[in-house]
């Protein structure tokens, strides 16, 4: 059985309007331009939800429900570049994440168990993450399929971490209402309203045939959501562009030799990724971020690699080059960009270099089964 977790960020625009002006923080905001115009809602806060305003509402509507709302016009650019961000962190846990707008991604840990521990504790690690770095909310639900890790995100919104046990699809489903299902619009709902259908149990319990002929090809679909059936499958748009991990510190620190250490460990998290999937770095890249948040970054172009002492070498220098002020340190991290992939092209002779990328390749393999710290490179 798969494990998908499905994150979808708390209003998302106004949590990025919060992080650009905190002064917002706690007060009715809408996202959406003039009250007095003619568009409609993009995003509010749950403040603000209080007054009925909802996404999509016509913002004339909210203004009358909510006058007292402060309504933005938006930053699009932030917003967007807040996404890539996010989708930047996820891929740091998975390499398979398919982002389904720009403000929900799915993720597929099946079998990471291993890896991270269990589900649930992943979870809570990756929303900690995201809120830790840049205050932004998000919930994740996790489940055996999409369409229940989708419903499931939605469950406990802000900040909420929904599991459905695997076999118990069905059960979490019935009492919701139809309105939770994915597909069930404005034009649907009143529709299956009128038959009586109140709870996704109602769905689950009619006969498929029946919802065939009312919803044509939608209903034979509807009744296998309602009986929590759904795709396992995740759809990567894009070929990986980068690879970024990176921690902040419980507390700053300064000891130099303590952050290259975690330097060291956060490289060699990197390199496995990049073994993992047949892909090369052309460039390596580091961040700091001091603990009054100024935040430094570096980079180097190389000769394509995969290996963990090119890529810390060059990494090691770049932040000894760059921690220059007497300041802790709160976030170390390293990024890898410009990839290619790797082909493997038959020897003659072996020389240190194919006998190493060997080693590396098989110490890949090892921590693929038995979990990342099964197996240590160098000095830890």
């Amino acid at each position: 059985m798969k494990t998908i977790f499905h994150l979808d960020m708390d209003a998302f625009f106004v949590s990025v309007e919060r992080v650009l002006d905190s002064s917002l923080e706690g007060k009715p905001v809408i996202v959406g331009g003039d009250p007095y115009g003619r568009g409609v809602v993009a995003a509010c806060s749950y403040e603000a939800r209080k007054f009925g305003l909802q996404s999509g509402m016509p913002i004339r509507t909210a203004f009358r429900l909510c006058p007292q709302g402060i309504y933005l016009h938006g930053h699009g650019k932030e917003y967007e570049r807040y996404s890539n961000i996010v989708k930047e962190i996820l891929e740091s846990y998975s390499p398979t994440v398919q982002q389904a707008s720009i403000d929900e991604f799915y993720l597929d840990f099946t079998g990471c168990e291993i890896i991270y521990g269990t589900a649930l504790s992943l979870a809570q690690k990756i929303q900690f993450d995201i809120w830790q770095q840049f205050a932004l909310p998000c919930s994740i639900g996790i489940a055996s399929n999409k369409t229940i890790a989708k419903i499931a995100s939605d469950y406990k919104k802000p900040k909420g971490i929904t599991l459905v046990a695997q076999g118990k699809e069905k059960e979490f489903l019935a009492p919701l209402p139809i309105e939770k299902i994915p597909g069930i619009g404005k034009k649907t709902f009143p529709l299956l309203r009128a038959r009586g259908f109140k709870t996704v149990g109602d769905i689950a319990n009619s006969s498929p045939d029946y919802l065939s002929v009312l919803l044509g090809k939608f209903g034979n679909e509807l009744w296998e959501k309602a009986n929590g059936n759904g795709s396992e499958i995740l759809t990567i748009e894009r070929e990986r562009k980068s690879i970024s991990k990176e921690t902040t510190f419980g507390t700053d620190i300064v000891d130099k030799v303590a952050i290259e250490i975690k330097l060291f460990e956060l490289t060699g998290k990197a390199s496995q990724l990049l073994r993992n999937e047949n892909l090369q770095v052309s460039t390596v890249s580091i961040k700091l971020r001091y603990s009054d948040f100024v935040t430094v970054t570096r980079a180097r172009t190389i000769i394509p690699t995969d290996d963990d002492k090119a890529i810390f070498n060059i990494a090691v220098d770049l932040f000894r080059k760059a921690f220059t002020r007497r300041v802790g340190i709160r976030l170390i991290g390293i990024h890898l960009s410009k990839l290619s992939y790797f082909g493997e092209q038959e020897v003659l002779f072996e020389d240190e270099n194919i006998i190493r990328k060997r080693m590396l390749r098989a110490v890949m393999k090892i921590r693929d089964k038995y979990g990342y710290q099964a197996i240590h490179i160098g000095k830890t």
